[in-house]
């Protein structure tokens, strides 16, 4: 960050650009893949349209966008890095930046819990997401056996839904898309849970005292179908819902969601792609209204399992598998997006925009 910022509540730059992405308006598209590796959405990218060219940039921060079009329809492919708090960068700011219906889906790794349902290579489709968080009440200071505490070292919540029609779609997308003669399980059946940490709250065993030896354990009793463990699609699936169940809003209501915050600020996005951004300040794309009032968010995700965490190999997979997966597992993300309809009336203007035919 180089200079001022004039709004602490949600820094954006003068010519409407995001902090923390570096987007603005007519660069993100309604239908976004979302992935942590720059490697893996290079690889979703590879399969867009030649026309328009791809718009590419990368904040400050390290968000990475790339927005085209696949099969005629204007997707967004976005690398966030790992963990809830960068799902909670890249879900607000983007809603801050397009009008109408957002399509997300997660195309990820997690770790199997299960590794008779869900052994390595296999790509999940989660129906649902617990999260666990680590209690930092909780007194870590004390021996692991010591049962007199009320409070419980780790907190695991109630499970929030994906939506049921692109949960459909993405299981039938991928398994369309898997090559003939593999093998690879596409599971749509298993509960996931999304962790606040890659070590503590996903039982993992390090030299600190973490109170995580029967973590896992635990985490099978209580959830049912519990398969996979991660740390970022539960926070996809919460702000998906509620968004979807906010209160309405009045006219006379000062919180009107219909227009994003009004900030000026610094950031300026280095742009991977040596010709200048398309979109047009003064456009319908760069300028309209955002975030319709009844505006929803559908989403769902789809996780290779990249390692058996209850086997008793501890098994892991190889690179030659994920680059197989990620690339028909990439198309079959890409179809489901496409797949799901989304009222033209509820897309953000084309005008203007990144991926508009005319302008290209």
């Amino acid at each position: 960050m180089k200079d001022k910022l004039t709004d602490a509540n949600f820094p954006r730059t003068a010519d409407n650009r995001v902090y923390h992405l570096g987007l603005r308006p007519g660069e993100i598209a309604n239908r976004i893949i979302t992935v942590g590796s720059p490697s893996r959405a290079l690889t979703i990218a590879a399969h867009l349209d030649e026309e328009p060219k791809k718009f590419r940039i990368e904040s400050e921060r390290g968000f990475q966008t790339i927005t085209g079009r696949y099969k005629g329809t204007p997707v967004s492919v976005i690398s966030i890095g790992m963990g809830a708090p960068n799902m909670d960068f890249f879900v607000r700011e983007a809603r801050e930046s397009i009008t109408g219906d957002m399509v997300i889906i997660r195309l990820g790794s997690c770790g199997s819990l299960t590794h008779t349902s869900a052994p390595v290579g296999t790509v999940v489709v989660p129906k649902a997401c617990v999260g666990i968080t680590r209690n930092v009440d909780f007194d870590f200071g004390k021996p692991e056996d010591d049962e007199t505490s009320e409070e419980k070292a780790y907190r695991i919540s109630k499970p929030i839904s994906d939506d049921p029609q692109l949960h459909r779609i993405v299981v039938k997308s991928l398994e369309n898309a898997r090559p003939h003669g593999d093998q690879t399980v596409v599971a749509g059946d298993l509960v996931n849970a999304s962790a606040d940490s890659f070590y503590s709250s996903q039982g993992r065993l390090t030299s600190f005292p973490d109170h995580n030896t029967h973590l896992v354990e635990e985490l099978l009793q209580q959830v049912d179908d519990l398969g996979t463990l991660e740390m970022e699609t539960h926070h996809l699936y919460h702000l998906a819902k509620c968004w979807n169940h906010r209160p309405k809003m009045s006219k006379s209501n000062n919180l009107n969601h219909t227009a994003p915050p009004l900030t000026t600020g610094p950031v300026r996005p280095v742009t991977l792609d040596s010709s200048p951004s398309r979109v047009n300040l003064g456009s319908p794309s760069a300028s309209a209204p955002l975030v319709t009032v009844d505006s929803k968010i559908y989403v769902s995700a789809a996780q290779m399992v990249f390692a058996a965490r209850t086997s008793v190999e501890r098994d892991f997979i190889t690179p030659e598998r994920v680059q197989a997966i990620e690339e028909w597992g990439g198309k079959g993300v890409l179809e489901a997006l496409v797949a799901y309809d989304i009222p033209a009336e509820r897309l953000h203007p084309e005008k203007g925009s990144v991926w508009s035919l005319k302008d290209a």
